[in-house]
C-alpha cells in the first residue's frame, strides 16, 4: 500500500512539474497576408455572381406569371385560377428554397476554398510547435486577456510561409 502511494505521489509531482508552454497565432491576420486569398475572392465573386442570376431568372420568370395571371385574373374560370395560384405559389417557395440555399452554397463553397490555405497554415504550426515544444496554442480570437509577444506564433508562421511581417513590426 505504502509503495503505491509512493508511486502516485511521485506521478502527481511529475505532472505538477511538468512544464507547459503555451503560444498564441493570428491566423486570421496571416490568412488576410496570403496572396492566394485574392484568387479566392474572385472565385466567390464569381460564384456568387453565378448564384444572384439564377435567383433573377426566377424571379423574372415569377414576375412573367404574375403580370400574366393579374392581366387574365377576370377572364379565367375558379379551377384555373386556382391552378394559377397554387403555381405562383409554388415558384415563390421555390425563390425563397433558392435565397436559403444560396446562402448554404456559399458558406460551404468559401469552406472549401480557404480550406487548403488554413491547412496550409496548421502545418506550419504544426513544425514549430513541435520544434518549440509548445504544448498549447490558442488562436487571438479566442478572447484571451495578455499574451507576452515572445508567445505569439503569427510571425514564425508567416516566415515559414514566406509572407512578409514588417506589418508586424509597427
Amino acid at each position: 500500500m505504502k509503495k503505491l502511494l509512493l508511486i502516485l505521489s511521485l506521478l502527481f509531482l511529475g505532472l505538477v512539474n511538468a512544464q507547459t508552454k503555451v503560444g498564441t497565432i493570428n491566423t486570421e491576420f496571416i490568412m488576410s497576408q496570403m496572396p492566394e486569398l485574392e484568387s479566392v475572392d474572385q472565385e466567390m465573386k464569381a460564384y456568387s455572381k453565378e448564384l444572384d442570376r439564377d435567383l433573377r431568372r426566377k424571379f423574372e420568370e415569377y414576375q412573367e406569371l404574375t403580370q400574366k395571371y393579374q392581366e387574365e385574373e377576370k377572364d379565367l374560370n375558379d379551377v384555373i385560377k386556382k391552378f394559377r395560384q397554387n403555381e405562383i405559389a409554388d415558384l415563390e417557395e421555390e425563390i425563397q428554397k433558392m435565397q436559403e440555399n444560396s446562402q448554404k452554397k456559399l458558406r460551404n463553397r468559401q469552406e472549401e476554398l480557404l480550406r487548403p490555405l488554413y491547412n496550409k497554415i496548421g502545418n506550419a504550426l504544426e513544425v514549430i510547435v513541435e520544434e518549440d515544444n509548445y504544448t498549447q496554442v490558442f488562436t487571438e480570437s479566442s478572447n484571451l486577456v495578455f499574451v507576452h509577444p515572445d508567445y505569439d506564433l503569427t510571425k514564425k508562421v508567416m516566415e515559414m510561409l514566406d509572407l512578409p511581417t514588417d506589418m508586424l513590426d509597427e
